[in-house]
């Protein structure tokens, strides 16, 4: 059950970021012409404008466990709620992401998507849209950034492992590039209506050498995503005492 309190940070919350978002989306839709650059300022600026309401107005610290690499490398994040989607940029410089082809095709934004580095992930369209999917990364790689990819496809509630999708096989094999882990709990406090205080960690696992067979890599991949699961999750911070009135008797 949630407490006043959460739900009065939620409602604070929601009011700030979503009508910041929507300055931060006609500002991005100006400075598209005027060329990448200004643009992507605006994205990144955005996502530190997410975290700033997230540790301010909902009261979660966000803890970064290792290092993440700014390019040569596919990250591979465990997808509990929007909080690290929306972070990503906040992480790692101009990530380029993988995401699913719908979002794409929504006005305005999908333009704004390609523009940034968004790779579309066509479900269940076969060896050409992988084809597509490996030429839009390497491209994407030769500019020196980093990859990331929620390999589940999907958000998976805390505590929950899922298989990973049928294409992420295919990018490791075919981009031959290093698969760094992340594991992130950020289900239990942002995945929810009423958000919650607490703590979430972002873990950075091993890098995982290309090369390897498609059991062994999966395998250790959603081992290394899941670190966090195997974890108590933390409860929520208390509330500040409040100081007791006093009076004359």
């Amino acid at each position: 059950m949630s407490r006043p309190a959460d739900v009065l940070r939620s409602l604070v919350f929601y009011a700030v970021f979503y009508t910041g978002t929507v300055f931060y989306v006609l500002a991005a839709a100006a400075l598209l012409p005027f060329g990448r650059a200004r643009f992507v300022s605006v994205v990144v600026n955005w996502s530190r404008f997410h975290r700033a309401c997230v540790v301010n107005l909902l009261g979660i610290r966000v803890v970064l466990e290792g290092e993440l690499p700014s390019s040569g490398a596919l990250l591979a994040f465990k997808h509990e709620s929007f909080f690290e989607a929306i972070d990503l940029p906040n992480l790692v410089f101009m990530p380029g992401i993988f995401a699913k082809a719908e979002l794409l095709r929504i006005p305005l934004w999908g333009r704004a998507a390609a523009t940034y580095g968004v790779v579309p992930v066509e479900r269940d369209q076969g060896a050409r849209a992988l084809r597509h999917m490996i030429t839009s990364a390497r491209a994407l790689v030769q500019q020196d950034r980093v990859l990331a990819i929620f390999p589940e496809g999907t958000r998976v509630p805390h505590g929950r492992q899922a298989p990973l999708g049928a294409g992420f096989a295919g990018l490791y094999k075919l981009l031959a590039l290093p698969v760094v882990p992340v594991a992130v709990d950020s289900g239990p406090l942002y995945h929810r209506t009423w958000k919650r205080r607490g703590t979430i960690t972002i873990r950075v696992g091993a890098p995982i050498p290309p090369g390897l067979p498609r059991p062994e890599v999966e395998a250790r991949v959603i081992t290394a995503i899941n670190a966090l699961n195997s974890l108590p999750t933390q409860p929520p911070e208390p509330e500040p005492a409040r100081p007791v009135p006093t009076g004359s008797a």
